[in-house]
């Protein structure tokens, strides 16, 4: 016969624990819902049970769970104040209730780990030291192209040391972002696309659904419903037929 695995509670440290509003948000106050309702639940599954089990904060109770809670309950308010919350090591009910039960963590709310921060900034670290010894290689032609993914086509008045200057910019902002971007082989494809409508090599007729050769109007592709040309473009250029229009496009490009 088949033994149940056990489902462990994970490992708990008695300790000061601090809690923080995710995505930022300081409100001078905001109140987290401390008790369970019909039209707003707070409810944990018990695995080793398998059944739902009420959540409740009561100040004078030592567990978070109504079905573990004897006597008459007074009811406490979860309210943090400038996005964060203090909760003392004495406050184990609504320690476990933040950090362990709770619907809403990792959600709204998240508890402050000094060494998952520490991880989490040494690894954004890395990433920005990666994007910018990637934008600082870069070709100014591969540079263009992942610069107007951002910009758009303000980056045709730009100069060589503007459009180095800002691509660094953008890889120090958002150094993930950055390198995926860098990584997109048809960034330079949608940029080749972009460049010929803007000097009428190609021409992207009024509707946006049909992308024609600027010397003769001949249709050359439709453009999928919903999609962005240019990126419509830098697929078809892939095709057997748009590789043949793509090499002719980048010679008549100035």
């Amino acid at each position: 016969m088949s033994k149940t695995k056990e489902i462990k509670a994970p490992k708990w440290e008695i300790k000061d624990r601090s809690y923080f509003l995710t995505n930022g948000l300081e409100p001078l106050t905001y109140t987290l819902q401390s008790k369970h309702h019909d039209k707003s639940s707070l409810l944990w599954f018990d695995e080793n049970l398998k059944t739902q089990r009420e959540l409740r904060y009561a100040t004078n109770q030592n567990s978070p769970f109504v079905d573990e809670q004897k006597g008459e309950c007074t009811l406490g308010h979860i309210i943090f104040h400038n996005g964060t919350l203090s909760v003392k090591k004495e406050q184990q009910n609504l320690q476990k209730l933040l950090s362990l039960y709770h619907p809403k963590r990792e959600i709204i709310f998240k508890e402050f780990k000094p060494e998952v921060e520490a991880v989490d900034e040494l690894a954004w670290i890395n990433y920005e030291i990666d994007a910018l010894n990637s934008a600082r290689n870069i070709e100014i032609d591969h540079a263009e192209a992942i610069l107007r993914v951002e910009k758009g086509t303000a980056v045709s008045e730009m100069s060589s040391k503007e459009i180095k200057r800002d691509l660094m910019i953008m890889a120090k902002k958002n150094p993930q972002a950055f390198l995926a971007i860098a990584k997109d082989e048809n960034v330079g494809l949608r940029n080749v696309a972009i460049k010929a409508v803007e000097q009428q090599v190609l021409k992207l007729s009024q509707d946006q659904r049909t992308m024609h050769w600027g010397s003769n109007d001949r249709k050359l592709f439709n453009i999928p419903f919903d999609e962005n040309p240019y990126s419509a473009a830098a697929a078809w250029f892939k095709t057997d037929e748009g590789v043949q229009v793509f090499k002719q496009v980048e010679k008549k490009l100035q």
